[in-house]
């Protein structure tokens, strides 16, 4: 009996099937569909250098996050228009119910506006040390955001979803493209010396991704703990129970190779026995000369101001020492205003406090990194939650939040510099011009590390995962 398959008919009729599939799949490769996408990585050696997808204008990160929402119009973004209709209502808003309630009539930006550098940028004097710095920054004015409370819009910047459990950008960068140093963990948290932002750890969680790309938080006035051998044990002895721990541990990982919690753990106390020699060494700051404390303000009278001056200068040491991802926060959780840039009451008397402490180590980093050439090969990402209203809040002298337009900028690693990018409205309430979403920004980072975000994904309770959801486009307009 002849069968279908060697039946001449059928086998001329199934060939259309054939040459579809070849079509399809050869369409689906060229749009970079075809598979998963996912890190190939050995999960026993998880930090391990990664080549990128495609040639890449980064090769590390520092992010700045100022934790409370900055006021985009009073620091980087000008509006003459808030100054012609000050005092009078936001047209077509005139009483518009925001976070805290009912706002009052238009504000004018609190601090003077003039234009800085070549470019002429129109940068606030409060800031006058980063406004030195304007040539080579690149400001994204019109980004817009899900969330108007704080925890949840930290999370959505530093992990594109404004729900907890989500990796934190470093933790998937770490796992696209590892680290060039083994000695010191892939990705770093430097918490500000005020505390730790709302969200806390979820700003550098590893999430579902495998728990070897947990963000490592320190600072300069914060150390690690439980890195030093106890006292009472000999370098002998330490160098004698790591080498029967290893043993152990290589044939307990042969048993439970797939066992990737296993594998980070294991990674992890390797890590850590190494870090024992590395950090000491990395984080001592104050051996940088006093013509380098003095560019970053960290022989600064202000404490606080000397004291994030110090962590600029160990975010800078870490990315020389080929860290991947740094997260600089600036701000701790805080109620009315006065740790953070929360402030909903007195601008006047809490903002230029604040500025203080972020305007000269910021610029102060800049400046370091560029006359090391490190900025050239070192994206640095400033951001915020959200941004403020251009009016005050009734009853007080303050602004409230505002998701729907603010500014983030962005220095170095292929952005062009002295640029601006989209506009809110005239009123600096609104984005209007190329509006950006969070996702649109984190497309964009990934791209400058040689990383395609639709690529980057990772298996998770039956999706493909990544840090851009469905959402994002890379804004190729800023790249150099």
């Amino acid at each position: 009996m002849k069968t279908q398959l060697l039946d001449r008919r059928n086998f001329l009729g199934q060939t259309q099937f054939g040459l579809a599939g070849i079509a399809l799949s050869s369409l689906l490769d060229s749009q970079q569909a075809l598979g998963d996408g996912s890190i190939d990585y050995d999960a026993t050696k998880p930090f391990q250098s990664r080549s990128p997808h495609f040639a890449a204008r980064a090769k590390n990160v520092i992010v700045i996050f100022c934790a409370g929402a900055v006021s985009h119009v009073d620091f980087w973004e000008y509006k003459p228009e808030l100054i012609k209709y000050h005092g009078k209502p936001l047209p077509g808003n005139e009483r518009l119910i925001s976070f805290q309630g009912e706002n009052g009539t238009l504000q004018q930006p609190l601090w003077r506006f003039r234009p800085r550098g070549e470019c002429g940028k129109m940068i606030s004097d409060i800031i006058p040390h980063i406004g030195s710095c304007v040539d080579d920054l690149c400001f994204l004015h019109a980004v817009h955001t899900k969330s108007s409370t704080h925890g949840p819009a930290e999370n959505l910047m530093s992990s594109g979803f404004n729900r907890e459990g989500y990796p934190g950008i470093g933790a998937w960068v770490s796992y696209g493209l590892g680290t060039e140093n083994q000695n010191l963990p892939a990705f770093v948290a430097i918490e500000d010396p005020r505390g730790t932002p709302q969200s806390g750890t979820n700003n550098w969680t590893s999430g579902f991704l495998p728990a070897a790309f947990q963000g490592t938080a320190f600072s300069t006035t914060k150390p690690i703990q439980h890195l030093q051998t106890p006292p009472n044990v000999t370098a002998v002895e330490n160098r004698q129970h790591l080498d029967i721990l290893t043993s152990l541990n290589t044939l307990h990982q042969k048993r439970y190779h797939t066992d990737t919690n296993l594998a980070a753990r294991i990674s992890s106390y390797e890590l850590a026995a190494r870090m024992q020699l590395s950090i000491p060494e990395t984080t001592k700051v104050d051996d940088e000369p006093a013509h380098v404390q003095t560019l970053y303000g960290a022989d600064s009278p202000n404490k606080l101001k000397a004291d994030f001056a110090r962590n600029c200068i160990l975010a800078r040491r870490l990315v020389e020492k080929g860290v991947r991802f740094v997260q600089l926060f600036n701000g701790a959780y805080a109620s009315g205003g006065k740790l953070n840039w929360d402030t909903h009451n007195n601008m006047p008397g809490l903002v230029p406090g604040h500025a203080e402490i972020l305007d000269q180590p910021v610029a102060g980093l800049l400046k370091d990194l560029k006359q090391r050439d490190l900025l050239k090969e070192t994206l640095v990402f400033c951001c915020t939650e959200f941004g403020r209203m251009p009016m005050f809040q009734v009853g007080n002298d303050g602004r409230d939040h505002n998701p729907e337009g603010f500014t983030v900028w962005m220095a170095g690693g292929g952005v062009k510099g002295g640029k601006s990018y989209g506009a809110t409205d005239p009123f600096g309430y609104k984005a209007e011009q190329n509006p950006l979403t969070v996702h649109d920004v984190h497309a964009t980072m990934l791209h400058l590390l040689g990383l395609d975000h639709t690529r980057l994904t990772y298996y998770h309770n039956g999706l493909q995962r990544r840090l851009t959801d469905v959402h994002g486009h890379v804004v190729k307009e800023i790249i150099s």
